[in-house]
């Protein structure tokens, strides 16, 4: 039945993704969910973004990616489907899928009646996930729509010899995850943020020592800040918006 995965707000202290889970494995019980992340921060469309664009191309063509980050839940805002490079998409018309080409299809989903007007996650999107998993077309499970709501992450800008970025998000450790990509910047070049010199690019936060600050090119492909066995947004006291410079 292919590969449904799995990307919100909810934690795991409640019952909810329990709940969207068992919607969809109700419908298609041989499907293989995969949690991608439970604890984007309550509300954070930004982080879930990046997380979700992050991680879906990692998965096969015919994956089915459903994320809820969805503070208007309820509300006059749609909800989507959405076809991109082999991939299907489900998510609130909220910008959390803004990272897809201009040639993807979306349709709006319809909200059942019997919906719970605050958990749209179980009600209306997994079903829809299900029906998608189950071999039905976008145009099947919603309207045909051509301008969903898209507000893409910011990028990195060339600014005399150097380039200005900025933290796109902070992850568990405490690495600030910049909008720089490396084919910006030359090797060995010098980082600040927020102001503050971390010094040179380097190839790993190993090369560094403990505690230090070091700026690296991180596994998403761009450059990456933290403190060896330490976190660096709690050392500097910055977090996401906060300037990155080379």
């Amino acid at each position: 039945m292919g590969i449904i995965t799995l990307l919100t707000d909810f934690g795991t202290v409640d019952s909810y993704v329990a709940e969207v889970k068992a919607a969809i494995l109700s419908r298609v019980p041989d499907v293989t969910l995969v949690d991608i992340s439970h604890d984007v921060p309550p509300g954070d469309i930004r982080a879930a973004q990046y997380l979700l664009n992050r991680a879906w191309k990692r998965f096969p063509v015919g994956t089915i990616h459903l994320a809820i980050v969805d503070p208007a839940v309820g509300t006059e805002r749609r909800a989507l489907a959405a076809d991109a490079v082999g991939h299907r998409f489900l998510a609130p018309d909220n910008g959390l899928l803004s990272f897809l080409p201009p040639d993807a299809r979306f349709v709006a989903l319809p909200v059942p009646r019997d919906a719970a007007p605050t958990f749209h996650g179980r009600d209306l999107f997994a079903p829809a996930a299900a029906a998608l998993a189950s071999g039905n077309r976008l145009d099947q499970v919603g309207e045909s729509i051509q301008q969903p709501h898209r507000s893409p992450l910011p990028t990195a800008r060339a600014q005399g010899d150097g380039v200005i970025g900025e933290v796109l998000y902070v992850d568990r450790f405490g690495t600030l995850v910049s909008n720089i990509p490396p084919e910006m910047v030359e090797p060995g070049v010098r980082i600040r943020v927020a102001g503050t010199e971390v010094g040179q690019l380097r190839r790993t936060f190993g090369d560094a020592a403990r505690g230090a600050l070091v700026a690296f090119t991180g596994s998403g492909g761009t450059v990456e800040i933290a403190v060896r066995d330490g976190s660096a947004a709690r050392l500097l006291g910055v977090g996401v918006g906060a300037e990155v410079r080379a």
